[in-house]
């Protein structure tokens, strides 16, 4: 089966900035797909030119197995996009809104079917409430609502939980979650969030300064037997002690007061702590630091601002 979208060589040049630099990707039917990278990345760039809001300078793309140069209409027809802020009518109700853009969609919706969309969007019990009185959360699940409106094959968000509060964030990832299993969609989210990318994208791609830097499925891109695990203790004199004499001594990697970094496979840590504690090691905290954040800021020029408040 080909892939849902299909980027080659992709660049976007804008005077002397190249925003992307021959960028190259695919994305399955099927995948929630994490588009990550640090503000001014690219990533809202490169989206744009899927929309066609924007002009490639070079390079090819194919949605559903079709040129988007050539097919644009037909194409956007399945596709459904949040970008940045959604465009809403501030003084209509939710109902109001979904209403509009059903009719500008040219599809012919009963109205409870336009129900059905806000209830899957958690919106049901406000429909006919104004939206100028939602939360940024509900303005950004009503837009989505608004995306799916056509029920279309392909969703793409940008930045959906920028500026949002946790429970706001949470709501757009079990959103997004339903949406791929519930709804069978494919789904494009990008985001500097890294993790929420890591709770929901099952692939994923990291851009800086506009070129690929890795893309693949996130399991896969971690080595689980090279996680580093951060220790902290109370006593710090009997720590040491404890991991001179034991096996636990070819694993350590650094020591900076009464914090000790490990490297282990992740099945190792019960019984790394059940080891401390049998020998008298007061455990403050024991958990991994090798997640999605580390390895996008070891790939990534994030990095160097990073080591430099470090030092």
């Amino acid at each position: 089966m080909p892939p849902i979208i299909q980027v080659s060589n992709l660049c976007k040049y804008f005077k002397n900035i190249r925003a992307v630099d021959g960028l190259s990707f695919s994305i399955n039917e099927g995948d929630v797909y994490g588009f990550l990278g640090q503000n001014g990345a690219g990533k809202s760039t490169t989206i744009r030119m899927l929309l066609t809001l924007i002009q490639p300078s070079h390079g090819d793309i194919e949605v559903f197995g079709l040129n988007l140069r050539t097919h644009r209409k037909e194409i956007l027809t399945r596709v459904g996009a949040v970008i940045e802020r959604p465009d809403l009518y501030q003084y209509l109700t939710a109902f109001e809104n979904i209403s509009l853009f059903a009719r500008m969609s040219g599809e012919k919706i009963s109205k409870l079917k336009l129900l059905e969309q806000l209830e899957q969007v958690g919106l049901a019990d406000r429909a006919y409430s104004k939206v100028k009185t939602y939360s940024l959360g509900m303005k950004q699940r009503l837009g989505i609502a608004v995306a799916l409106v056509h029920n279309p094959q392909l969703v793409i968000l940008d930045e959906p939980t920028n500026g949002l509060d946790p429970q706001g964030i949470a709501d757009v990832r079990n959103l997004i979650l339903r949406l791929s299993k519930q709804e069978k969609k494919t789904v494009l989210v990008s985001s500097h969030l890294l993790s929420e990318i890591e709770l929901i994208a099952n692939r994923m791609l990291i851009v800086d300064k506009g070129k690929k830097m890795v893309e693949g499925h996130v399991q896969e891109l971690f080595d689980p037997s090279a996680m580093l695990v951060e220790l902290q203790v109370i006593n710090q004199e009997v720590t040491v002690a404890t991991i001179e004499g034991s096996i636990w001594k070819s694993n350590l990697q650094k020591q900076q007061q009464d914090v000790f970094i490990f490297k282990m496979a992740k099945k190792e840590i019960p019984a790394l702590n059940t080891y401390l504690a049998n020998h008298g090691v007061e455990v403050l905290s024991l958990q991994q630091r090798h997640s999605l954040e580390d390895y996008f800021l070891s790939l990534t020029s994030a990095n160097q601002h990073v080591q430099a408040f470090a030092n």
